[in-house]
């Protein structure tokens, strides 16, 4: 008794670890020697907020078990994605099929300023601060695989540096927004 009531304890919690959303639900009919066969598919968007995200197609009888396979598919192909003080660290142009996406990093403070198919992605990853644009098409199932694959190319500057072959390189640091406006003050005068 008690090995079951740890189990489903243990269930709940991974199940409370992830953010679903349903992003659209088709309802498909078939047509047969006995009459229609009506089916529905759905695309589910699964995150943890924290960076992990994956999209899940199901395709059951009823809405609930296309529901349930969508995002148990999900759950099984996440993808990590690197933030940087909770956004993207370059910007993506993405085309695929009919879709093409524009993702930018943010500043902070600025919000989620995208569209509904690619919100729904973004925000179960747990990103803060993104611009983003949809061109080409207005299908969010195109639209959520487009961003998903966006996601997918993201790369690293430690990475890039790795691939490179260069050692203890450290990335370019900040110049100071006072001493950079004070220098382009001097030239000005100059």
């Amino acid at each position: 008794m008690e090995q079951k009531f740890q189990k489903r304890t243990y269930q709940e919690k991974t199940e409370k670890e992830f953010t679903e959303k349903v992003v659209q639900v088709n309802r498909v009919s078939k047509k047969t020697k006995g009459g229609n066969r009506i089916s529905f598919s759905v695309i589910m968007v699964v995150g943890d907020g924290k960076g992990r995200v994956g999209v899940g197609l199901g395709k059951a009888a009823d809405v609930a078990g296309a529901i349930r396979k969508g995002s148990t598919y999900a759950k099984k192909h996440l993808i990590k994605i690197p933030m940087v003080a909770k956004t993207i660290p370059h910007e993506i142009k993405i085309k695929r099929g009919a879709a093409k996406i524009i993702l930018r990093p943010a500043a902070p403070g600025t919000g989620v300023i995208a569209g509904g198919a690619v919100r729904a992605v973004v925000e179960a990853a747990g990103i803060k601060d993104i611009l983003s644009k949809v061109l080409g098409t207005s299908n969010q199932a195109s639209n959520v695989y487009a961003t998903f694959k966006a996601f997918q190319t993201i790369i690293f500057q430690e990475e890039i540096y790795r691939a490179r072959s260069k050692k203890n390189i450290e990335p370019p640091k900040k110049i100071d927004s006072e001493k950079e406006e004070k220098t382009k003050f001097i030239k000005k005068e100059s």
